[in-house]
Parts: C-alpha cells; structure tokens; sequence
C-alpha cells in the first residue's frame, strides 16, 4: 500500500511540475508570438557605441526584433521623456539608465509600470540564479530592476605620479601635500561624482564633516567624463575623485598611465552601484509584448554574458563570469549601496551640503 501511495505521490508532483513548465512555455509562445508582430522595441540607454552594440545587435540577432535606440545620460533623457508625456507622448518601452533617474524622476512621475508581471523565464524569475537571493527590484510600485549592482573605484590616479600603496583610507586625502592637486566629478549634479559624496555621506567613518575637510583641499571641479580621464593620464592633476569607471577602464586600456586604487585596501571600503545597469519597463510602451521579451532576454544569462561585460560591470547573475573586469568589483558583504531607496532620501541633504561646500569653486 505505502508502494501505491509512493507511486502517485510522485506522479502527482511530475504533473504539477509539468503543468508549470507548460503554463509559462505557452505565455513565453504567446508573447514572443505578438512580439514579432509588432516588429520593433523602443530602448532608451546610456550613450556610447558600446552600449548601443550591447543592447541593439545580440537581441535582433536572436528574436528578429528591431531595436530603436535612444542614446542619452540620465539627466538627459528624464526632461525629455517627462516633456514627451506631458504632450501624451509614448515612444519608449525601456529604460535602461541609473536608478538617481529611475528613483527621483520616473517613479515620481508614474513614468514605469510594475516589472515582475513582465519576467517570465524560469532562468529569470527563479531566485537561485541571482546574487543575494533573487532580483533586486526597486520603486515603491516595484518598477526598476538592478542588474549589475558592483563595487566602484572610487580614487583614480595616474601612475607615473602617484604609489597607490599611500590610500589606506579616504582620510589620507586630508594630507596638506594634496592641497590643489585633487580632480573631482562635479557632485553637485546627477553622476559618479554625486554617488561618491552620497557614500562619504553615508558612511559612518566618514560623513558631512569628511566631505567639509575635504572641500578644503581646494579640488578641481570637472563636469566631462571623458575630459576627466584624458587630463588624469595626461598629467593635468594626478589624483581624481568619483569618475565614470567604465571610461578610465578604457583610457587604460588605450595606454594612458591610469589606476584604479583598490577598494579593499580602504579602511572604508567603496560604494555599491550598478551605473547604467537599472532596468524598468515604460508605462504605455508601445510595444508591450516586444518589451517583456526584450527584459526577459536582457535579465536572461544570455544577456547578462553581454551587456555588463562590453560596459566592465558585473552581473547580479551568479552564473555570468566576472573574469572580464577587476576581481574587487564583485560586491563586498556589507558594502554601502548609493543606488537604492536610502540613499535617494538622503539625496537632498547630499546635495544641499556639496552645493554649500563647494560654491566657492563654481
């Protein structure tokens, strides 16, 4: 008898197993059916050729879809995506930008629509696949997925000027020989600068008056990425502060004389962040059926062994490889998080202080 019960107990799992395999293999069909119908996905992203090529060509090639991109800095697709709103406007399906954008524009304007209903992939939705647990979703409606949360660097230098072995902690900044000599990205405004002062903010070692001390040390405000990672290699100062990583990884790789100072060897450590890697679907999106396969593949290992490598992050995916960039970008246990609800509420205060501070050098 207890054979027989055995016997039907397994069945009745197989079944069931069976029968949730099939419910989302035949709404998988179903939308990728209606995808290619509608022919096209809107994505608005970071600008750059190598993001264009991450987020454009892999997915056509795969799905036959086309990808209309949109390239443009956080701050600068919002006004244009809330201006295209206000005249009823709605061209994007989605978003795949920084979460300051996601967190204090698009949510706020109810530009997204809650994201879980749109993933349907096991390799997706099942939480053993991602780092921590699951997918870290964010928004107070659940809108912006985080893709890529990684460690920064956040004190680069330029190697024929500096022995990186001296930053043991941020405090040695305080050191009256770098007085004048040190670069920063412009905090005051949306960036990396920002995301650097909003972790010395958060940081309990640190804090407002870490950030006051160093104001005094007379730092070069610079407002170009690009520019920022040509005059640290070229010599122009030889320590910058809380730039775009994935620029001076690529000055480096060009031959300019640029380090990155290892966070581990920081008493403070450095801040998570996935940059560019929050993920959301636009409310009203043209191309709804389009727009779920398109996440689903962007979140899918397929498209995670892509986008974070060609931009030098790191997936939230336990199993893509992180062998493309610095062994100390993987997330740290405990690390500072300069992306997610917390830091967005002390946001205002981060920024009033900066804006105090450093008024003289504007």
């Amino acid at each position: 008898m207890r054979r027989y019960i055995g016997i039907f107990i397994a069945v009745v799992f197989l079944s069931i197993g069976s029968v949730g395999e099939s419910a989302w293999q035949e709404e998988w069909d179903k939308v990728l059916k209606a995808a290619r119908q509608e022919g096209e996905v809107a994505v608005s992203g970071p600008a750059g050729v190598q993001s264009r090529d991450a987020l454009t060509k892999p997915f056509t090639d795969k799905f036959g879809i086309k990808v209309n991109f949109f390239g443009a800095s956080g701050r600068e697709i919002s006004p244009r995506i809330m201006a295209e709103r206000r005249a009823r406007q709605y061209r994007w399906d989605v978003f795949v930008h920084g979460t300051t954008t996601g967190l204090t524009v698009m949510v706020p304007a109810g530009a997204f629509q809650p994201l879980r209903p749109a993933l349907i992939l096991p390799e997706v939705t099942d939480a053993k696949h991602w780092r921590g647990g699951g997918l870290e979703i964010l928004g107070k409606g659940a809108e912006i997925g985080i893709m890529t949360p990684f460690q920064r660097g956040t004190i680069f230098y330029n190697t024929k000027m500096v022995n990186p072995k001296q930053f043991k902690s941020y405090k040695d900044l305080l050191d009256p020989k770098w007085k004048g000599k040190l670069a920063v990205d412009d905090p005051t405004r949306p960036g990396p600068g920002q995301a650097t002062f909003t972790f010395f903010y958060l940081h309990p070692e640190l804090g407002p008056d870490f950030i006051r001390a160093l104001a005094k040390q007379d730092l070069r405000i610079q407002r170009d990425y690009t520019v920022e990672g040509d005059d640290l290699g070229h010599g122009r100062f030889p320590v910058l502060i809380g730039t775009a990583d994935f620029l001076i990884e690529l000055k480096m790789k060009q031959g300019l004389p640029i380090g990155i100072v290892d966070p581990r060897q920081l008493r403070e450590g450095s801040d998570v962040s996935p940059a560019n890697g929050a993920v959301a679907i636009y409310k009203g999106a043209p191309h709804p059926n389009a727009a779920k396969v398109y996440i689903n593949w962007l979140l899918s290992r397929d498209g995670q062994r892509i986008f974070p490598k060609i931009m030098g992050y790191v997936s939230a995916r336990n199993d893509v490889p992180t062998d493309h960039t610095f062994e100390w970008r993987v997330p740290q246990p405990g690390a500072i998080k300069t992306y997610d609800e917390r830091a967005m509420r002390n946001k205002k205060k981060v920024i009033s202080l900066v804006q105090s501070v450093f008024r003289r050098r504007r």
